[in-house]
């Protein structure tokens, strides 16, 4: 049954209060700019162009032909739908979807079952003499019930696994498998490390105290602004602590918890300050950080990177034809939480080789979230394999991807690809 265009908006707005939504401003933007074009009737007439223009905001220059940014987050927006209506939604009354192929939402109210046809006839009261049987009867009917409950029940809940199991496939895709073959390949455990930056404590204060420049504890004490801090606050004694992490780190790490659970049963989440140079040997490990905490940690690496993490950027040792020295991120905007960074994505064998290592660097928390993100998400999965792939369709043993994330609110709205990098192994 179709729907009027308020019952469509409505239900849209339904949509972009669930939590499936709620971590994508870009999405839940194009969603609703999708449902007025629709409800307006325009929808038949949108072109990707004016979708890019009037609703991502790119510059008149912007051409399809060389960025695919509306025909992934269209992707995007109708796995969401999917993940939507398979859990929040799945007792909602109007059911909203974008056809592949269109930008025109469709929005049906969802059929109800027919009602039951109540019973007319009515027995006779039985007579005394068959009460016993009726007894009977009735703890017969009862056993059968019951055990058809039971066999409806074991069907029920054979179909939820079926299903789960056919979503947990269904998320990763062609281009997942393959980013991801030589993770879930390994019956090595897997560790994934997140930053845990170092943070100054003031004793008998609530005064906590960062600087990116500080990575040690001990100093700490020869800090100028530490020791400007506790002259003004009596001079109390100094603490590290590493128990806080990024905002970003933390979303990094479910998602992805959220895919590699599906197919590794080892996987354990850690600090980084904890990770030891032995553990690169012993297990698979996945580093998501600042550059800071790559120094050490990737020492033993079979890796010899074109692409270094480096404050205010990613360094380019061997610049290529028209690429810069230095991948530098735009200057901070009076906005802290919007802005525009690079994050580098590097993969390659363990020290001994019988391992494998990842690591998604950025210089802020919300550009290695969208590094993530490029490496759990389906359609962006996608983007970034078929160019990093050989001419034989093979992916290179070791590789660097640099990618240009733009965040707002605190958010990765998106994730474009810069270049990448073959690179050698030892």
């Amino acid at each position: 049954m179709s729907t009027s265009p308020e019952e469509l908006q409505g239900q849209v707005e339904r949509i972009l209060q669930s939590e499936t939504f709620h971590s994508s401003v870009v999405l839940r933007r194009l969603l609703r700019f999708l449902a007025d074009k629709t409800a307006s009737g325009e929808a038949d007439e949108l072109k990707e162009y004016a979708i890019g223009i009037d609703a991502l905001g790119k510059p008149p220059t912007y051409d399809p032909r060389q960025d695919a940014i509306v025909r992934l987050h269209i992707g995007r927006i109708r796995q969401k739908l999917g993940e939507y209506y398979r859990q929040e939604g799945k007792d909602d009354r109007v059911i909203v979807e974008l056809p592949k192929g269109r930008f025109k939402l469709k929005c049906e109210v969802r059929q109800a079952p027919s009602p039951a046809t109540p019973a007319t006839h009515v027995d006779p009261p039985e007579p005394e003499t068959r009460k016993p049987f009726r007894y009977w009867r009735q703890v017969m009917l009862g056993l059968s019930a019951a055990l058809l409950a039971s066999l409806c029940w074991g069907t029920y809940a054979a179909a939820l696994l079926w299903q789960a199991r056919r979503n947990q496939a269904g998320a990763w895709g062609p281009e997942l498998e393959e980013l991801w073959q030589p993770f879930i390949a390994s019956k090595r455990p897997l560790v994934i490390a997140i930053a845990d930056p170092l943070f100054i404590g003031l004793k008998g204060t609530d005064v906590f105290f960062r600087k990116i420049s500080l990575r040690r504890p001990e100093d700490a004490a020869h800090s100028r602004e530490v020791l400007a801090l506790r002259k003004a606050l009596g001079d109390p004694a100094i603490q590290t602590t590493f128990n806080f992490t990024p905002s970003g780190e933390g979303m990094s790490s479910f998602l992805l918890a959220k895919l590699l659970g599906t197919r590794k049963q080892d996987i354990a989440l850690t600090r980084a300050s904890q990770v030891l140079l032995s553990g690169l040997a012993d297990n698979d490990v996945i580093l998501i950080g600042p550059e800071i905490m790559f120094e050490q940690k990737l020492s033993g690496v079979q890796l010899h990177p074109d692409l270094v993490p480096a404050p205010g950027g990613i360094r380019n040792l061997h610049p290529r034809t028209g690429e810069p020295e230095l991948f530098a991120d735009a200057a901070a905007s009076s906005k802290p939480d919007d802005g525009e960074v690079y994050a580098l994505i590097s993969s390659a064998p363990g020290p001994l080789g019988n391992t494998h290592f990842a690591s998604f660097t950025s210089s802020r928390t919300w550009g290695r979230q969208g590094a993530v993100e490029a490496f759990t998400d389906p359609t962006l999965a996608k983007s970034v394999l078929d160019r990093i792939k050989t001419p034989s369709g093979a992916i290179p043993r070791c590789f660097q991807v640099v990618l240009k994330v733009r965040f707002r609110d605190g958010v990765p709205v998106d994730v474009v690809y810069v270049t990448h990098r073959a690179a050698s192994s030892s």
